[in-house]
């Protein structure tokens, strides 16, 4: 019997406490991962190449992108912004500053509106800020507007069950005639106005004054390339109508005015861009007996406006 045991210890078999692990070993690994994860694989390599250059690339811009920041310098141009109701988010101040009924305002109408930082500073630091302008001790800073983005205009329009009364400027360059377009497009209904990002007026403290408030409920977009930005209008059923000293027809005889329409109004000297001129569906002109050559932007976009809204009344 003893021997029989001996012979038994000699063989191999399962060993005492080793049937957890033989239970794991049967269970496997789980399912196969993708090959994207499989480290080696082509596909992964592959997939860690784009992860790198993803993260080489800079961060994609806002649909719109913004402005900059900008500084309103003296002690009129600072009281007339606040009392328009620029944007601003902090009031600097001179130390030991005379306090005469400017800068008295300036405080008030600065707290009054809330939310603008009121900041003491020393003249020199004042002189830097403004590169040397003479600030007379008040320097208001205006944040960066947000623009939108081109086709959010025509969004807005369908999500009020409108057609899009929009209006482009190419190649206007004074903030002040912006500021009237957007005023303009305001009055009569407009859903807003597009700007090229370059060689182009922005939406600057100027234009903000001279909108007179209108800029806070009219958007007002920035297309990098307004060519581009007008033929995805035209290919969204947007009529583009530019106005043109030499224009087919007079404003009075477009059909097109009553329905869904881009108003592409040109600078006061050069008019309408040789490639935007082209892209147009329709070149009108505005009558004018009285002889003169041309009206600013923003006297021509009211016209316009003001016909396309007497169509559709």
């Amino acid at each position: 019997m003893a021997a029989n045991n001996r012979r038994m210890s000699g063989k191999k078999g399962a060993q005492v406490g080793s049937g957890g692990q033989r239970r794991r070993g049967l269970e496997g690994k789980g399912p196969t991962p993708p090959a994207e994860m499989r480290k080696g694989h082509k596909k992964n390599r592959i997939a860690g190449a784009k992860s790198k250059d993803a993260t080489r690339r800079p961060p994609p811009r806002g649909r719109g992108g913004k402005g900059t920041s900008e500084m309103v310098v003296g002690r009129n141009s600072v009281v007339e912004a606040l009392r328009e109701g620029v944007p601003a988010i902090t009031l600097y101040v001179q130390q030991f500053i005379d306090n005469d009924e400017r800068v008295r305002e300036a405080l008030q109408l600065a707290a009054e509106r809330g939310g603008i930082h009121l900041m003491e500073a020393p003249r020199p630091e004042l002189d830097r800020m403004t590169n040397g302008l003479n600030h007379q001790g008040l320097v208001l800073q205006v944040p960066p507007y947000e623009y939108a983005h081109p086709e959010d205009l025509a969004t807005q329009a369908h999500d009020q069950g409108e057609e899009p009364l929009i209006v482009a400027l190419d190649g206007v360059t004074d903030p002040r005639n912006l500021g009237a377009v957007v005023r303009s497009v305001s009055a009569f209904g407009g859903h807003g106005v597009v700007v090229p990002e370059r060689r182009a007026a922005g939406m600057t403290a100027g234009a903000w004054k001279t909108s007179a408030g209108a800029a806070a409920r009219t958007p007002v977009a920035r297309a990098t390339n307004l060519t581009r930005a007008l033929e995805a209008y035209k290919k969204a059923g947007i009529t583009v109508v530019g106005l043109a000293a030499d224009g087919e027809a007079e404003i009075g005889e477009l059909d097109a005015l009553a329905g869904p329409v881009v108003i592409v109004v040109g600078s006061e000297g050069k008019g309408l861009s040789r490639l935007v001129g082209e892209t147009c569906d329709f070149r009108v002109r505005i009558p004018m007996p009285g002889g003169t050559e041309s009206l600013n932007a923003g006297v021509a976009a009211g016209i316009v406006l003001y016909e396309a809204t007497r169509r559709r009344a």
